[in-house]
């Protein structure tokens, strides 16, 4: 038996919040168990950049833990007694530990959570088993649910601006928005024009050439490229929060403005790349939204910036969230619209003639990150046009992300991206043709495919797709008042035109492979 301890205390990967109660006072009976284990490499293939991300900074988490007094059990992927299962893990380490009590910060993916539960539960437990509150989110799991009783439709929108009044963010001495307007979005759709410049990549820079010679050494699978001995995510709270200064004084200023462009040689522009550190709990959402406002207040950032920035987080982070607690489980193998098309394998290459997706899926491939319009309005438009699967559309974001977990990417790909929900959270599908994508940004120059032509070899694939879309699912569609008028469209359109759409469209379909 090693050292007694009465208590163990998991804390998973995406639970590196050193503001955390359980750090207030250091406990010589009390051992703060962290693990690598391959139930969670291989639930999913994952981008080796994610899993680097993860390792490393669970592994500088644990030195912090320790420099500041507290026992802790790491559990290498390598280590000889690992059992590779979260629950044997903790059941073997109760037992060497002679320890009664485990304690678990409440995971916020469905599957661990029930996993845990289950465990605890168990005939043959008998270990003292207690779910404690991650601290970190600014609502509860259910109380999207509690405040949309009886509604029809779960608008974000409402939520936003409960949120914002709960918190009292961007509000006025009588507690309305300032400025007068909840939402800003209207003022932040431009394309970039090239200037203000891209600022200089403001994230740290890693080795971690040994981890991931270590993961390959143990066979774990995984795509993308892993940058392993130039790795730009941060490790810790103190790099996330020099990441979050520098956002706020470069970035915020024109986030606003350009958040929904897209530029071939800017794949950053402003955005906040703060995700990552925001997902694994390295910093709180609060302070940087507080953050975030304090620069709107000091005349740094301009109002509709920031006000889209907190929306992000405040409204839209915190929103999904809570779709996904009310919904799980079940939501991840809704298929509303019943596709069932194979993901082409340029999903994992990124060499498709359409520069647009060559684009958005290289970067991804490469950098594990891709901001909301390349997400939705590049690959996710495309997948819902083409009728891509829905569950492989999932698990692929899921991977491929560096700041993917199910509880936030889930709804985000089936819901607002996919509409296999049904419509639970998107009011109407996030779908265009190619002039959108031509409109906001400069992925159409150079295509082998030109936006303007609807027919033909050298049309875009996106504007046939787009018709069809809309044609195959007038039973399900036709109806919503939003998409009045792409279906006028639609019905003026002589015959001839639109068997030609839908033609190419079918032809399309069936050649993914080749586009």
């Amino acid at each position: 038996m090693g050292a007694p301890a009465h208590t163990l205390r998991l804390v998973l990967g995406d639970q590196l919040n050193p503001g955390h109660s359980w750090w207030q006072h250091v406990d010589p009976e009390v051992v703060y168990v962290l693990m690598e284990v391959r139930q969670e490499t291989d639930y999913v293939l994952h981008h080796a950049q994610k899993i680097l991300a993860i390792f490393a900074a669970m592994r500088d988490f644990a030195r912090q833990l320790r420099a500041a007094g507290h026992r802790v059990r790491y559990v290498a992927l390598d280590n000889a007694s690992n059992r590779q299962s979260i629950t044997d893990n903790l059941a073997a380490l109760a037992a060497h530990h002679g320890a009664r009590n485990v304690q678990w910060q409440q995971p916020d993916e469905w599957r661990l959570d029930a996993q845990l539960q289950a465990w605890a539960a168990s005939p043959s437990q008998a270990l003292n088993c207690e779910a404690v509150d991650s601290e970190h989110f600014l609502s509860t799991r259910d109380e999207l649910a509690t405040l949309m009783r009886g509604r029809p439709q779960w608008l974000m929108e409402h939520f936003y601006r409960h949120m914002r009044r709960r918190h009292q963010l961007l509000l006025d001495a009588r507690g309305e928005p300032e400025g007068g307007q909840w939402n800003y979005d209207h003022d932040n759709r431009k394309p970039w024009p090239g200037t203000p410049p891209e600022p200089a990549d403001w994230r740290p820079q890693h080795d971690h050439s040994a981890l991931w010679e270590m993961l390959q050494a143990a066979g774990v699978a995984s795509f993308g490229s892993p940058q392993a001995f130039a790795f730009r995510w941060p490790l810790n709270r103190a790099e996330a929060l020099a990441c979050l200064d520098a956002f706020l004084g470069t970035a915020l200023p024109h986030f606003g403005d350009y958040e929904d462009a897209m530029a071939s040689q800017a794949p950053r522009l402003f955005h906040s790349l703060l995700s990552f550190a925001l997902n694994v709990k390295m910093l709180h959402p609060l302070e940087v939204l507080q953050r975030a406002e304090a620069a709107w207040r000091a005349g740094l950032a301009p109002l509709a910036a920031v006000e889209g920035f907190v929306r992000q987080i405040l409204g839209w982070r915190e929103y999904v969230r809570g779709i996904y607690w009310a919904h799980m489980p079940g939501y991840e193998t809704r298929n509303a619209l019943e596709h069932h098309q194979a993901l082409p394998s340029w999903f994992w290459s990124g060499q498709t003639r359409m520069r647009c997706l060559h684009l958005a899926i290289t970067q991804s491939l490469q950098t594990a990150h891709a901001h909301h319009i390349q997400r939705l309005m590049v690959i996710g438009n495309f997948a819902l046009l083409a009728g891509l699967d829905p569950q492989a559309l999932h698990r692929w974001y899921l991977g491929v992300y560096i700041d993917a977990f199910e509880w936030v990417e889930l709804p985000n790909t089936l819901g607002m991206s996919q509409r296999a929900d049904g419509g639970i959270i998107a009011t109407k599908p996030y779908v265009s043709s190619g002039a959108y994508l031509q409109r906001m940004g400069d992925y159409c120059q150079g295509c082998a495919y030109d936006y303007r032509q609807k027919t033909g070899a050298r049309a875009c694939p996106f504007n046939a797709l787009y018709w069809d879309f809309f044609a195959r699912h007038a039973p399900a569609l036709e109806d919503n008042h939003r998409l009045a008028m792409v279906y006028r469209q639609w019905r003026k359109m002589p015959q001839y035109q639109q068997t030609a759409l839908r033609d190419q469209a079918q032809q399309l379909r069936e050649r993914l492979e080749t586009l």
